[in-house]
């Protein structure tokens, strides 16, 4: 009996073993399979804004080196709407093939979900992430000719500020919604446009006085001269502008002010995300985000985005899906009607 029972042990010793065998022999096989399988296709690249933003120059910056990493046709396309929103949607809706990927801007990525956008139909937790390009602190432009010289200005009675945004929680607009609730502004704030380009040129033709931005896209401006960088929005100035001072250095806050704009800061750190579609076949996906990895680590790369103020500073895909829980796991039921009251405040 004994020996029966040893004999069974042997076995299923020798099962298992050659089980495992068997798996590490075709984990690198399908690798091959899928790693083939991406030569030759052709890669949406998606970008929820118009041409010639911040997320547009990175999609095409980025696009050669993950098309020479792959062996793939990178092609960038300008899917326009809702702020970011209609291409994320239809991101978390595509068949899981792994040829679309989509540069979206996580903090409002996220802020929709917190708000229960009605019109956002994706899950940050569940979408297949590649990484973070790199995350960035707001700053807070205003059009070339205002009459706000110094921030003690958009406090003076009559003061009224009007802002650009694409949508209701597209990063600019929902920015300027949640800025002028904690600083108790006047303000007007005006979305539709395509992007932050468009939102620039109109503040240089005296249609909008402010535009929420990251600190990359807000150099470029500041230094083409169509608006100036006025405030940043963070608790430590931005290194790309580092004599604009920030908002918590500027003006004399209550708690209340100070939890509005720490929440929007706790949820800046998702950056610039490149997600892929749901239900990648797990060895596909794998080959991607290598590719994407070795894509966004490349010294020439890193090197080009220095040279355009267009930063790379890559994080791991677990990373940005961890982040992305706890931006959506932290905040009250209470805190989120708040939230949700004053960014769609405009439906």
């Amino acid at each position: 009996m004994i020996a029966k029972i040893m004999s069974s042990a042997k076995i299923a010793r020798a099962t298992t073993v050659a089980v495992a065998a068997f798996l590490l022999a075709a984990a690198p096989a399908a690798a091959q399979d899928e790693a083939a399988f991406y030569k030759g296709k052709i890669i949406k690249f998606v970008v929820g804004v118009g041409v010639g933003g911040g997320f547009d120059t990175y999609a095409r910056m980025i696009a050669p080196y993950l098309a020479r990493e792959l062996g793939a046709n990178v092609v960038v396309e300008n899917q326009v709407g809702a702020g970011g929103i209609v291409a994320l949607n239809r991101i978390a809706n595509s068949p899981p093939d792994g040829l679309q990927l989509h540069i979206a801007n996580g903090t409002p990525a996220a802020l929709g979900q917190i708000v229960d956008n009605q019109n956002a139909r994706y899950d940050l937790t569940k979408l297949e992430h590649l990484g973070i390009v790199s995350a960035y602190p707001w700053i807070w432009l205003v059009a070339k000719d205002s009459p706000f010289k110094a921030p003690a200005d958009v406090l003076k009675p009559g003061a009224r500020v009007r802002w650009g945004g694409t949508g209701l929680n597209d990063g600019p607009g929902d920015g300027a919604a949640i800025t002028c609730e904690a600083l108790r502004l006047n303000c007007q704030i005006i979305l539709g446009y395509k992007g932050s380009a468009e939102i620039a040129l109109a503040m240089e033709r005296g249609e909008q006085d402010a535009l929420y931005v990251s600190d990359s896209s807000a150099a470029q401006i500041d230094k083409s001269g169509q608006a100036r960088a006025f405030l940043s929005m963070g608790r430590k100035r931005s290194e790309l502008l580092p004599n604009v001072p920030t908002v918590f250095e500027s003006f004399k806050l209550d708690d209340d002010q100070i939890w509005w704009l720490d929440f929007r800061n706790s949820i800046n750190d998702l950056g610039r995300i490149l997600v892929t579609t749901q239900g990648v076949p797990p060895a596909r996906l794998a080959v991607l985000r290598a590719a994407v990895k070795r894509a966004l680590t490349d010294p020439a790369l890193i090197a080009e985005g220095e040279k355009s103020q267009r930063y790379i500073a890559f994080q791991e895909p677990e990373v940005a899906r961890d982040l992305a829980v706890k931006a959506l796991g932290t905040v009250t039921a209470e805190q989120r009607e708040r939230i949700r009251k004053v960014v769609m405040k405009g439906q």
